[in-house]
């Protein structure tokens, strides 16, 4: 069952996520906002992103303007494009988003890497793979990596654009998060 609450504000009065360790969370967002923008600035000291709309050098960018440490966030680059990155950031090679499995893999190899009750999983785009893969895959998926981090005690914050989906895919994805923040309205 989800549930939502109105994030706090920092100083400068932006809407900060908020994900209590162990809690995954699905967050509406518009279509260029990147969940990276929303996540506490202490998020960046131990963060795993599985990066579906961003390539290394802009997840990186996001990641300094926030005044984050790139060398504490790992990265699984989504994309149906090579990658060629050379940066800070720890990156599994790029895999396709209609590769379910092989993101997965990536993404499992990286969760190594985070730490129970202080890391922070971040999904920047649910959309994309429903590009590429039936609705049900993406939500069986989904549901195994909010399962996982889960587990690990982990933070997780799923991005997903609603206006771009049914209904019926919103409640297939949905159902395997503990909690949903809407920040739709937001301006990118």
């Amino acid at each position: 069952m989800l549930t939502s609450s109105v994030p706090t504000r920092r100083e400068d009065d932006d809407r900060v996520l908020e994900v209590p360790f162990g809690t995954q969370a699905l967050v509406l967002t518009p279509s260029l906002r990147s969940p990276l923008s929303l996540v506490p600035a202490d998020a960046f000291d131990n963060m795993l992103v599985v990066s579906t709309t961003r390539p290394p050098k802009k997840v990186e960018q996001l990641v300094r303007e926030r005044d984050g440490d790139p060398n504490t966030v790992g990265l699984v680059p989504v994309s149906g494009s090579p990658v060629d990155y050379d940066g800070p950031l720890w990156t599994t090679n790029v895999v396709h988003p209609n590769d379910l499995s092989g993101i997965y893999d990536r993404f499992e190899r990286g969760m190594n890497h985070v730490k129970p009750g202080e890391g922070w999983v971040v999904f920047d785009n649910v959309n994309v793979l429903l590009m590429y893969a039936e609705r049900a895959s993406v939500g069986n998926f989904m549901d195994s990596v909010a399962t996982n981090v889960r587990r690990r005690n982990a933070a997780g914050a799923y991005a997903l654009v609603r206006d771009a989906v049914t209904d019926e895919t919103y409640d297939t994805l949905a159902s395997g998060f503990d909690a949903e923040r809407d920040f739709h309205d937001d301006a990118p």
